[in-house]
């Protein structure tokens, strides 16, 4: 697995090659010695495992967990855009968006650093995506961000109108969040 920084300090992609036949493919989507050679410390407390249907968009998600939480995120079935933003007041990155394509059949996971945003949006007629937490769900401390704010502006790859959550659709904007105090920190 080779791990590479992206343009968000602490955002990384790790690519692993796929081995497939006629049975299909086999490939490896977290390797810790592999992390730990990159530099990047992750420990995994939870998993999650996400299905959804074209034009759907999750996020922008983040957490504000006192431990922080970073996720390792992979496609495990279709494709999908993975999308991230640097929320985090004080980095020299802060507003940088990172789209990510994702795809079952390839080798590529994505790195996320506590305190970015992450949404997804799938590509294909069906997708699943599964994610590592580095500290558990924690509701008081999940907040969202609007995925459609025109501050962030982000490129969704929609084929037709964004299918989206009431909580998401309801979401502040990356403004009101910042106004109200409610943006992590930069560490």
């Amino acid at each position: 697995m080779n791990l590479r920084e992206l343009d968000i300090v602490g955002l990384y992609v790790a690519e692993s090659r796929v081995f497939g036949d006629d049975r299909g493919f086999f490939r490896e989507w977290f390797k810790l010695s592999d992390f730990e050679v990159a530099g990047v410390s992750f420990s995994a407390e939870q998993s999650n495992l996400s299905m959804s249907v074209r034009n759907v968009v999750r996020g922008l998600h983040y957490s504000l967990a006192p431990r922080g939480q970073a996720k390792v995120v992979t496609c495990v079935y279709g494709a999908l855009d993975d999308v991230i933003v640097d929320i985090r007041e004080g980095s020299p990155t802060f507003g940088a968006v990172v789209t990510v394509s994702l795809a079952a059949d390839q080798g590529t996971t994505v790195v996320l650093p506590a305190g970015v945003a992450h949404g997804f949006c799938v590509t294909s007629e069906t997708a699943a995506l599964s994610y590592l937490l580095s500290s558990p769900y924690d509701a008081p401390h999940e907040l969202e961000i609007h995925p459609m704010d025109p501050e962030i502006n982000v490129p969704w790859a929609l084929s037709g109108e964004a299918i989206l959550s009431e909580k998401d659709a309801a979401a502040p904007t990356l403004a009101e969040r910042r106004a109200a105090g409610q943006l992590p920190r930069f560490a």
